[in-house]
C-alpha cells in the first residue's frame, strides 16, 4: 500500500472502533456522516435511509442480522473481517484494481478462486472433483505467491475451493497468517472442521467456511455418504460455540429445489448459527454429467422468488451465483469480478468453465489476465441485455464455444476433456425454456434500465 491508502485505511479503522463500541448509537450518526457528505445527494442518501428504516425496527430481518454480528461473533475477529474484506478488500483495493485496469486494459477481480488440491476425503456424487484424486496440488508456495501478486493488483479475498481445501488446512493457517491483511473463504464439506482447527480459525480470523449442505440429512447423506450430515452439524456447533463466522454453500438441483429453497431449511440453518447462504445451479460439466439434474425453468423461478422473498423475511444474507446477475451487471466471470485457478494452476474464468489458456506456473497473474480467453470475456461481458441470463453456458449456449474457439483455449478436465461446444450443447435446452421466464422476470423489475447500464458500463470499463 501507498501511503495514501494507508492513511485511508487508518482512517476507516478509526471509523470502525467508534462504530464498534456502540453500534446501536453510532450505526444512525454513521449514516447522518454520509448523508451530509453525497454530494450528488441521492446515491448514498437513498441507501442510508433504506438501512436506517431498517434498523430502526428491532423485527426487521436485516436488524436482526446486523445486531447478531456484534452478539454472536467474536469481537476480534469482527474487527479482523472488517479491516481485510471491507477496508482493504473494497474501500483500498477496489480503487488499485481499477487503475490497475486502466493501466493493462484488462479485468482484474475483487476475489480469487484457488484449488489448493483435487484431493477429497468423500466421494459426492455428480461432483467432478471427487474423479481426480489427490493426483493435484499447488504447493505453499505457489499460492503464497498468487496472493502476493494478487495483491499488488489490488485483490485482498482469497477463496478456496477443490477437491475439499481444508485437506491442506495447516498450508491454509499459515497463509492466513503470512497474509494477516486478506480475507480468506472456503467452500469447504465441513467434516475436517475439528476442535482444533476451529481453535486456529478463531487465533488468525481471518478465515470463514461456506459449508456445502444440500437439504436434510436424508439428501445430503445420500449424495455425500452415510453420516455426513451429523458430522456438519457438529462442525457448525463446534464453529457457534466459538463466535466464528460461517455461512452455508448450496448446489440446487431439479430433485432438491424444493427442500433448498424452503422455509424449514433456510430456518434451521439460521438456527444453527448461519450468517450467509451462496446458492449454485447444477451444471452438467463433463462426460458423466446429469442433465436431467439442471433445475427446471419453472425451479429456477422458483429460488429467484423465494430468495427474493427470504432477503425481507429473514436474517441472513444470500447469493445466488445465477439469479443476481441483475445486482451485478451479468457475468462476473473472467476476471470481472472473480477468477479460478485449479490445482494444476491452470487460470480458468469460472469455477463451472473449464477451459483455459494460461496458467500460473509458466505465466504471471497479469499476463493470465491479458490472455485471449480472458480478454474474450472483457470483449464479450455482459452476454444478454437480459442481466438475468448471464451465464455464457447455461443461459447463452454457444458463447462459450465462441470464446474458447477464438482464444485457442483447451479443456482443462483430467478425466474426459470435451468441447466446449459438447458442454455448451447440454444446456440448449434448459436455456431455451428458461429464456421466456427470464425475460419476463426481467421487464417487471423498475430497476432495470439502471442495472443494464451498469453492465454495459462494466463491458467497456
Amino acid at each position: 500500500m501507498n501511503a495514501s491508502e494507508v492513511l485511508k485505511g487508518f482512517a476507516m479503522k478509526q471509523v470502525y472502533g467508534y462504530l464498534d463500541k456502540d453500534p446501536d448509537t453510532n450505526i444512525p450518526k454513521l449514516l447522518d456522516m454520509l448523508e451530509k457528505y453525497d454530494k450528488s445527494g441521492e446515491a448514498l442518501t437513498s441507501q442510508a435511509e433504506g438501512i436506517r428504516r431498517a434498523l430502526a425496527d428491532p423485527d426487521n430481518n436485516w436488524s436482526k442480522l446486523v445486531k447478531s454480528l456484534w452478539t454472536d461473533i467474536d469481537a476480534g475477529q469482527r474487527k479482523k473481517l472488517v479491516e481485510t474484506a471491507v477496508i482493504n478488500g473494497t474501500l483500498i483495493g477496489t480503487p488499485v484494481t481499477m487503475k490497475m485496469q486502466d493501466k493493462y486494459q484488462c479485468n482484474i477481480p475483487w476475489a480469487i478462486l484457488m484449488d489448493p488440491t483435487s484431493a477429497c476425503n468423500l466421494h459426492c456424487t455428480g461432483c467432478w472433483a471427487a474423479e481426480y484424486g489427490n493426483k493435484l496440488n499447488l504447493t505453499f508456495e505457489q499460492l503464497d505467491d498468487e496472493i502476493r501478486q494478487g495483491k499488488e493488483l489490488g485483490t485482498y479475498v482469497y477463496i478456496y475451493s477443490g477437491g475439499e481445501p481444508l485437506v491442506r488446512k495447516a498450508d491454509l493457517i499459515r497463509l492466513c497468517e503470512k497474509h494477516s491483511d486478506c480475507a480468506f473463504l472456503a467452500f469447504t464439506n465441513g467434516t475436517l472442521i475439528d476442535d482444533d482447527f476451529a481453535d486456529e480459525m478463531l487465533r488468525v480470523k481471518n478465515f470463514v467456511p461456506a459449508i456445502s449442505i444440500e437439504g436434510f440429512e436424508e439428501a445430503t447423506d445420500f449424495r455425500r455418504g452415510n453420516g455426513t450430515y451429523q458430522k456438519v452439524i457438529e462442525a457448525m456447533q463446534r464453529l457457534k460455540a466459538r463466535n466464528l463466522l460461517f455461512g452455508i454453500s448450496c448446489c440446487y438441483t431439479s430433485k432438491n429445489v424444493e427442500v433448498i429453497g424452503s422455509e424449514e431449511y433456510f430456518d434451521s440453518m439460521i438456527s444453527m448459527g448461519a450468517k450467509f447462504a451462496w446458492l449454485f445451479t447444477y451444471m452438467p460439466i463433463g462426460a458423466a454429467a446429469v442433465p436431467e439434474l439442471i433445475a427446471t425453468a419453472e425451479q429456477r423461478k422458483f429460488m429467484y422468488d423465494q430468495i427474493h422473498k427470504f432477503r425481507k423475511t429473514k436474517p441472513i444474507f444470500t447469493m445466488d451465483f445465477w439469479n443476481d446477475g441483475d445486482a451485478v451487471g451479468g457475468c462476473i466471470a473472467g476476471g470481472r469480478g472473480y477468477c479460478h485457478i485449479n490445482a494444476n494452476g491452470d487460470m480458468e474464468p469460472c469455477a463451472f468453465i473449464h477451459y483455459s489458456d494460461s496458467n500460473i506456473k509458466e505465466k504471471s497473474l497479469i499476463e493470465c489476465y491479458q490472455s485471449p480467453l480472458f480478454m474474450a470475456y472483457r470483449r464479450n461481458q455482459p452476454f444478454n441485455e437480459n442481466m438475468l441470463r448471464p451465464c455464457p453456458v447455461l443461459d447463452n449456449p454457444g458463447r462459450l464455444t465462441q470464446m474458447v474457439d477464438e482464444s485457442g483455449a483447451h479443456s482443462t478436465d483430467l478425466q474426459s476433456p470435451e468441447r466446449a461446444c459438447d458442454y455448451c450443447n447440454r444446456c440448449v435446452p434448459a436455456a431455451e425454456k428458461w429464456a421466456p421466464v427470464a425475460d419476463e422476470l426481467w421487464n417487471s423489475l423498475p430497476s432495470k434500465k439502471g442495472t443494464q447500464y451498469t453492465g454495459k458500463m462494466a463491458k467497456k470499463s
